[in-house]
C-alpha cells in the first residue's frame, strides 16, 4: 500500500465544560457512541464524514476548540505532512513515541497564521492513561508546546521523544 492509498482523517479536539452532556449530544449528532470513552475524554472515529472528533474536560473554565489536526494513516503519511509543515516553517514541536489522549503517537505541532493550533500525528498504540505514565499533571495541562513556543516561528522546533504531556517534559 502506498501513501496515497492510506486514508488520513481530519481531527478536531474540543474542551468541554460538561463531558456527559456533550457525549449525549455528539452521540445523537453522529448516530454512534464514542469509540473511546474515559472519565475525562471521549473520541469518535467517524467514517462519514471521515473525522477523529475528541472532547475532554481540559482546563477548568476553558471550553471550545483545543486544536485541529490531521491523523496520518501511517508513519510515511505523517512524514509527508511533516515535510509540508517544515516547508511552511511552521513546526513548533516534534514528538516521537509520546503518550497523550490515551494513545501512543508520533506528532508534529504547528500553528497557522491566525494562531489556530494544529496537530499532525500517527497513532501506533493505545495507552491506559491520558498522559505519560506517572506524570504529575497540573490543572492547566494542554498537549503540545506552550503558546509562546508556537508563535515564535523563527525559533528552532523542539524535538521530544516519549513522556509527552508531563511537567518534566515541558509539554504541560
Amino acid at each position: 500500500m502506498t501513501t496515497t492509498d492510506i486514508l488520513n482523517r481530519f481531527h478536531v479536539h474540543m474542551h468541554v465544560a460538561d463531558l456527559d452532556a456533550n457525549i449525549a449530544f455528539y452521540t445523537q449528532l453522529f448516530g454512534v457512541p464514542p469509540a473511546v470513552l474515559k472519565p475525562d475524554y471521549a473520541k469518535w472515529l467517524l467514517e462519514d464524514p471521515r473525522v477523529n472528533f475528541a472532547i475532554s474536560t481540559g482546563k477548568a473554565g476553558e471550553s471550545g476548540i483545543a486544536h485541529l489536526g490531521l491523523q496520518a494513516g501511517d508513519a510515511q503519511a505523517l512524514s509527508a505532512v511533516g515535510a509540508r509543515l517544515q516547508a511552511a516553517d511552521s513546526i513548533a514541536l516534534a514528538e516521537s513515541g509520546t503518550t497523550c489522549c490515551y494513545a501512543r503517537s508520533d506528532k508534529f505541532w504547528a500553528e497557522d497564521p491566525q494562531g489556530v493550533r494544529w496537530e499532525a500525528f500517527h497513532t501506533h498504540g493505545e495507552a491506559t492513561s491520558y498522559y505519560a505514565p506517572g506524570a504529575e499533571v497540573p490543572t492547566d495541562t494542554c498537549c503540545g508546546p506552550a503558546a509562546p513556543e508556537i508563535t515564535d516561528s523563527a525559533a528552532k522546533p523542539r524535538v521530544r521523544s516519549g513522556n509527552a504531556c508531563s511537567p518534566a517534559s515541558g509539554c504541560c
